[in-house]
């Protein structure tokens, strides 16, 4: 997919302010803007410096589509967490040339069209990391809709924790792995992002020392898995007192492209 229609929040800083001008064509046109939010207030309306003296009020019932409870709000920390942070609205209402009222909410239920009529698996979208639990990465892909990672589906190479491979606000490209279209659910996959067997095996040669990364041992202790990269990974011989994650030297054996394995000894 070479056309992402939302962008996710905070993927592009916003350098230039805004004017009144852009204020009233972007009012006019519909048009999606982003700005950081500068203060939660006690009844968690989000305020928003526009830039020239212009101020922005996201107020605590136009700020969420979805991840709501019965009367349309969020948890108060939401609010708050989003101090500093980027945050995409549309103009609403615009009571002078410096007050203006702005909507999440609009962006949001726009978004979760694009997810039902547009989004399809398979599709390669921006991202930025959003959390990080043990068991996977939540991704914001556009207009605040949030996808999971799952932690199997970061890369060919087991790791312990996310963590390992990402941080929170870092920008990635994910693919689309499933859609619950009915429930807005998405899954998302990253690996495939990073190469293929034949891809990645294109730089490495039988007989030579390269660098790798120390993963796991076989249960039997008959070897030692190693990261290569991400997407490849080659098994070496057991030897004591390597620990998970320390870099070690490797001599190729051999490659068994057939079989899409890698023979290895640690040196």
């Amino acid at each position: 997919m070479e056309y992402q229609k939302f962008i996710p929040e905070g993927w592009m800083s916003t350098k230039d302010e805004l004017n009144v001008n852009s204020i009233h064509i972007a009012f006019n046109n519909g048009n999606i803007l982003q700005g950081k939010v500068s203060k939660c207030d006690s009844n968690c309306n989000l305020h928003v410096d526009l830039g020239n003296n212009i101020k922005g009020i996201i107020p605590r019932n136009e700020f969420a589509a979805i991840n709501t409870d019965e009367f349309g709000f969020c948890n108060p920390n939401i609010y708050k967490n989003k101090v500093n942070n980027f945050v995409q609205f549309k103009i609403k209402e615009i009571y002078n040339d410096e007050n203006v009222l702005l909507s999440r909410k609009k962006v949001q239920q726009e978004a979760l069209e694009w997810v039902k009529n547009d989004l399809n698996v398979g599709d390669v979208v921006k991202g930025i990391i959003k959390n990080i639990r043990k068991f996977g990465v939540f991704v914001e892909i556009g207009g605040g809709i949030v996808g999971l990672l799952h932690i199997e589906d970061i890369s060919v190479s087991r790791i312990k924790s996310p963590e390992e491979r990402f941080s929170i606000g870092q920008k990635i490209n994910v693919m689309i792995k499933s859609i619950d279209k009915q429930n807005n659910k998405i899954v998302l996959t990253y690996k495939e992002l990073l190469g293929n067997w034949e891809e990645n095996i294109k730089e490495y040669n039988e007989k030579t020392i390269v660098e790798g990364i120390v993963k796991e041992t076989d249960k039997f202790k008959n070897g030692i898995f190693i990261e290569l990269k991400p997407n490849l990974v080659g098994l070496a011989e057991y030897k004591e007192g390597l620990k998970y994650g320390q870099k070690v030297n490797v001599y190729i054996k051999k490659i068994i492209n057939d079989r899409k394995k890698i023979k290895l000894l640690i040196v």
